[in-house]
Parts: structure tokens; sequence; C-alpha cells
């Protein structure tokens, strides 16, 4: 009887796994919800696709740069420098920078996707984004894990890397036809607005929000779009600031906590002050 080969196991395993997620009724949820922001993707992709070709890039290194790259911002912004001959260095740190605040975004996938091996990992670093992200974290925003998370991001990841590539391949191998002036870039910002504005629920949403914006036109200036990263620097500051307050508010209103009894098999001999917020009245 003939055995697969080792890396042919691999694969047959991930091949299962991929269609048993895809078989989950939460990853239909997680394409129909992403398909309501799909349209602003396609537009803002096609735009992308276009540019890289007006920039003067062959068509066969501007599909490398869309299947590779997959960052419409990080490439929106290093266009300009690759056209006047910057420095490579220059380059590599425009993208750098623009894509900072996925590092943020990070830190908040960890607590849902850490459990994950390593190369599933990269494989959702990878197809994460932006829409993806506010998609996710309106539907499941408390940080508690759950087994239908994962087949929802992969739907959501699925739709929005379709639509991306295929409209900016679109955009690639029609650029004569379509024109900058058209803007069509803008409609994928009015998406996500759309889907930051159903998040807005509360008074730290709110602030957070404002300050952000606040922060990206007061920083507008800096080099190498940094206003970007400060405001969500300012916006995770001031949210992280509202939320300690209130819960120490909710503490204060709530009253000393009481003394328990003494526990003889912690050798306590004295009534205790609870430390831990869960045990105060």
């Amino acid at each position: 009887m003939s055995q697969i080969p080792p890396a042919g196991a691999d694969l047959h395993a991930v091949a299962q796994r991929a269609l048993g997620i895809a078989r989950d009724p939460a990853f239909r949820v997680g394409m129909r919800d992403m398909s309501g922001v799909s349209l602003g993707i396609a537009a803002w992709a096609l735009v992308t696709g276009v540019a890289m070709v007006k920039s003067g890039m062959t068509v066969s290194m501007a599909l490398f740069m869309s299947f590779v790259v997959y960052a419409g911002s990080a490439q929106l912004a290093v266009l300009p420098l690759m056209i006047a001959g910057a420095p490579l260095w220059v380059v590599w740190f425009t993208a750098i920078c623009v894509n900072l605040r996925f590092v943020i975004l990070s830190s908040m996938w960890r607590t849902y996707f850490a459990h994950l091996a390593r190369r599933h990992r990269l494989a959702v670093s990878y197809f994460s984004g932006d829409v993806i992200f506010v998609a996710f974290f309106k539907r499941y925003p408390g940080g508690e894990r759950s087994a239908e998370q994962l087949p929802y991001f992969w739907g959501a990841a699925a739709t929005n890397w379709v639509v991306w590539q295929a409209f900016s391949v679109a955009g690639i191998f029609l650029a004569d036809q379509v024109p900058l002036s058209w803007g069509l870039g803008f409609a994928g910002v009015l998406a996500l607005l759309g889907v930051l504005y159903s998040m807005l629920t509360d008074r730290t949403t709110w602030t957070a929000t404002g300050v952000a914006a606040a922060v990206a036109v007061a920083a507008f200036a800096l080099p190498l779009k940094l206003n970007i990263l400060a405001a969500i620097a300012a916006a995770v500051a001031v949210g992280l600031m509202m939320e300690n307050t209130e819960r120490r508010l909710r503490e204060w209103r709530a009253g000393p906590a009481a003394l328990r009894p003494p526990d003889p098999a912690r050798g306590e001999k004295n009534p205790v002050l609870p430390l831990d917020e869960e045990q105060r009245p």
C-alpha cells in the first residue's frame, strides 16, 4: 500500500481544513458582511491597478506587486517615489511607515488567533486588512474566543482578496481607458467610513474616533503619511484612558469592598479585604 509523501500529506491536511472552514456557516456570514462594502473596495482596487501602470510599471511587474504586496495604501504611497527615482531604502521606509498601523491591529488580532500554528498566523497576516478588521471587531467586540471566528475571518478575507485582485488586474489591463481623474479611489474610503460609523455605539468609541480624525488632520504635514500612525496611537491611548476611567468610576459608585471572613485553609486569622474586582459588591 503506497503512502502519501510528507509534503503531500501536509498539503492534503491543509486542503481538508480549508474545505471544512469554507463549509462553516460563519464563512458565508463573513462573505455576506464583506459584500456590503465590495463596491468601494472594487473602485479602490481599480484605481490602484491603473496607477501602477500609469507610473511606468510593466504589466508583469504591476501584477506581481498586486498579488505579492496586496496593500493599496502602501502601493499608492510608494508609486510617486518610484516615478521620481527615489532610493530603494526610501521606498521601503515609506511603505513600512504607511503599514505600521497593522502592528497595532495585529496586537488585537492576537487575542483571537494566537493559538493558531505559525504558518496559519502568517496567512492571516497576509489576508487581513482594514475593512476586514472593522467588520470582524464589529461582530466580535468582546475579545472572547469562539469557534466561528476563524471561518468568519476567512469568509471576509476571501471575499476581500478576490474582489481586490479582480479589479486591480482589471485596472492594470484597462489603464488606458480609466483616467485617474475619476477619483474612484475615494469610494473605498467611503465604504470604510460606512462600516466604521456602524461601530460607533458609545461615548468611548465616538471620542476615540474624533481624536483620531483631529490628529490625522493636524499631523497631515508629517512625511511618509505618519499622520495615520499618529492618529491610531492617539485614538488607542484615549480609548484605553476612557475605559480605565469608566471602570474606576464604577468601582467608586459601588462603594468600598466588604471584608470577608478569614479562610483557615489559607492560614488567614483575621477578616480580609478582597483585592479582586470580581469579589467586590
